[in-house]
């Protein structure tokens, strides 16, 4: 990624006091700012993760892997 957007800037925003007391104490941050900053690499990374395992699911399906019941019909 370039420096250019990397640079940090000051935004305003309305939001829920009582949400972002929470998202800090599950993030363990310190600041309001250090605990958005958190929670938005946690969404970035949650994205990642998805797309890789629909990207290895679609790789799976396109596989024709055949798949058996190794425990047979066992009755309970």
């Amino acid at each position: 990624m370039s420096s250019a957007g990397n640079r940090l800037r000051h935004k305003h925003y309305r939001l829920n006091p009582a949400k972002i007391k929470r998202a800090q104490r599950v993030l363990g941050a310190n600041t309001e700012t250090e605990t958005i900053d958190r929670a938005l690499d946690a969404v970035i990374a949650e994205d990642e993760r998805n797309r890789l395992a629909y990207k290895a699911n679609e790789r799976f399906l396109k596989s024709d892997i055949e798949i058996r019941d190794v425990y047979g019909n066992l009755e309970q």
